[in-house]
């Protein structure tokens, strides 16, 4: 027990370290993309020191215990969310023996918390530009859960024949979701996954659907009257965010490791180096996703309308889950009625 929780605390070290350098990723390719050369590497992280030593400026106007409390709630449950999906399947690619299994069913749910304690804090703060945020928010909220579901429980439905818990994260790694996939099943999938990448940047308020922030026309809407140290937790807020959900996309449609692959291992003077290369190649494919999921869409695309968006996730990517779980259900090499 007590390892394991050594183990959570160096991981959720290595995650905040790691996100914060997805977002300056991030930057540097979108700049790339726009023929500029872009801040640096680490600018989020000098962000983040930068504002730790800024003063917190409380609004006259704001309830201060909720004001003050939401940025906290907020960095709490997105680390925890991060740990709770990461953990099942770091310790499975590093071949630790444990019985953490995780659940999808809790993800959906944790997903909403950092969200709902922002919004909850933007209201409470008495500002204009802050509660139209919120309300931008919390529509973008409500549009976004069913793909998410549906893909959650697509994912499962495929791993019920197979195991005795479908919505465990575990049982992804030992069934992931194109073993034994027909035509349909490959079509579905791919259906799935393009929904999946699509909520990425709306789940991550990042253009075209930053709407609750929207700097151009809000001021940074949702944060607006946040400053110092409660700035820091919402930036640290959204590095922890940003990892968690690249990594469970990466969990849903590619858990494979190198070794289920190509059946190889790695060593070195006698030493093996599979673990350290497995979670090498997890960082590739977060990378990979983040890459594509967040900045390739916001370079490309510009800002929609908050009526727009609800209508998008809503009907288009809805639909295109639903289509892709009806698709999978009727793959006969998939079927388990």
């Amino acid at each position: 027990m007590i390892m394991i929780l050594a183990i959570a605390l160096i991981m959720m070290m290595v995650g905040l370290i790691i996100g914060l350098l997805l977002k300056g990723i991030d930057r540097k390719i979108a700049a790339y993309f726009q023929s500029r050369i872009g801040p640096p590497l680490l600018q989020p992280v000098y962000d983040i020191i930068k504002l730790m030593y800024k003063q917190t400026i409380i609004p006259v106007t704001a309830v201060r215990w909720l004001f003050s409390s939401a940025p906290v709630i907020a960095l709490a449950s997105s680390a925890l969310l991060l740990l709770y999906i990461s953990m099942p399947y770091v310790f499975y690619i590093i071949g630790i023996d444990t019985t953490l299994q995780g659940d999808l069913i809790v993800v959906l749910y944790c997903i909403l918390i950092p969200s709902i304690a922002m919004v909850t804090g933007a209201f409470s703060s008495g500002s204009p530009y802050a509660a139209i945020g919120a309300q931008r928010e919390m529509v973008i909220l409500m549009s976004i859960e069913l793909p998410i579901a549906v893909v959650i429980i697509s994912v499962a439905w495929h791993a019920a024949d197979s195991m005795a818990d479908p919505f465990a994260i575990s049982s992804l790694f030992e069934y992931p979701l194109w073993h034994n996939a027909g035509a349909f099943g490959v079509l579905g999938g791919i259906l799935l996954f393009f929904a999946m990448v699509l909520v990425l940047p709306a789940e991550m308020s990042k253009v075209p659907f930053d709407q609750a922030e929207a700097e151009t026309e809000l001021a940074e809407g949702i944060s607006v009257e946040y400053s110092g140290k409660l700035l820091a937790f919402i930036l640290l807020t959204d590095a922890f965010k940003a990892l968690a959900l690249s990594m469970l996309v990466v969990i849903l449609f590619f858990p494979y490791t190198l070794s289920q692959l190509f059946g190889i291992s790695f060593q070195m003077y006698g030493h093996t180096l599979t673990p350290f290369v497995e979670i090498v190649f997890l960082l590739f494919k977060i990378i990979v996703i983040y890459s594509f999921g967040i900045t390739f869409i916001r370079v490309v695309m510009a800002r929609l309308k908050i009526s727009q968006v609800a209508r998008f996730f809503l009907f288009a990517i809805t639909s295109i889950s639903i289509i892709g779980l009806i698709l999978i259900m009727l793959d006969p090499k998939m079927r388990i009625i």
